[in-house]
């Protein structure tokens, strides 16, 4: 007995319709890769810069000091990081530079530990670094006395009104007791010392 064939036979794709269409996936998969390519190319660039951010950072901090020293004897201000000398600056002192600060308006710059305890960008001097003066030790021998120990001990720059000639402010002690630098110095102390860095005033 004859055996029954199917009335419709399976659908073969032709060879040619094969073809087209394993191009066109051919065709999908280059231009993916394009895609690829060229989204690399414009994230690499960022992606590198954020890479480069923490040696930057490190970069920067490396040249932050960690505390200052003041040799009243050598009118230099150090700017110390590790131990090591980053910066060296001349000085200018109080009118009255030997010996440590006693008491209010005896014009003497101090001598101690103490710390930046304040950055004050406005005062009568361009710019200024205020230092913890009085410290425990002041107070209690201007106590003993029964004097005022005095205050307002900055680290600043000229003041904004000259009132005698610029040499001056650049040759001899002029403050009334506070540190004084050129406004150049004292931008770049102001740019690499933070609050709170611990300041040492030798003799």
């Amino acid at each position: 007995m004859a055996a029954h064939l199917p009335t419709r036979l399976p659908r073969f794709r032709s060879p040619d319709g094969l073809q087209g269409a394993l191009a066109g996936a051919s065709v999908v998969r280059v231009v993916r890769a394009r895609v690829l390519l060229v989204l690399c190319a414009l994230l690499l660039p960022g992606l590198s810069a954020l890479a480069e951010v923490p040696s930057d950072r490190e970069d920067r901090n490396a040249q932050r000091a960690d505390s200052i020293l003041v040799v009243k004897s050598e009118r230099r201000l150090y700017l110390m990081r590790d131990g090591q000398p980053l910066r060296s600056f001349k000085i200018a002192l109080g009118l009255s530079p030997v010996g440590p600060k006693r008491q209010e308006y005896d014009f003497r710059t101090p001598e101690g530990r103490y710390m930046i305890d304040a950055r004050v960008p406005s005062s009568h001097y361009f710019r200024a670094l205020h230092v913890s003066y009085p410290n425990a030790e002041d107070a209690q021998q201007a106590a003993a006395r029964h004097v005022a120990p005095g205050g307002d001990i900055m680290i600043h720059g000229l003041p904004n009104v000259l009132h005698k000639p610029i040499e001056y402010y650049q040759t001899r002690d002029w403050t009334n007791g506070c540190i004084a630098l050129s406004n150049d110095d004292l931008l770049e102390v102001w740019s690499m010392v933070r609050e709170r860095v611990p300041v040492e005033i030798r003799p």
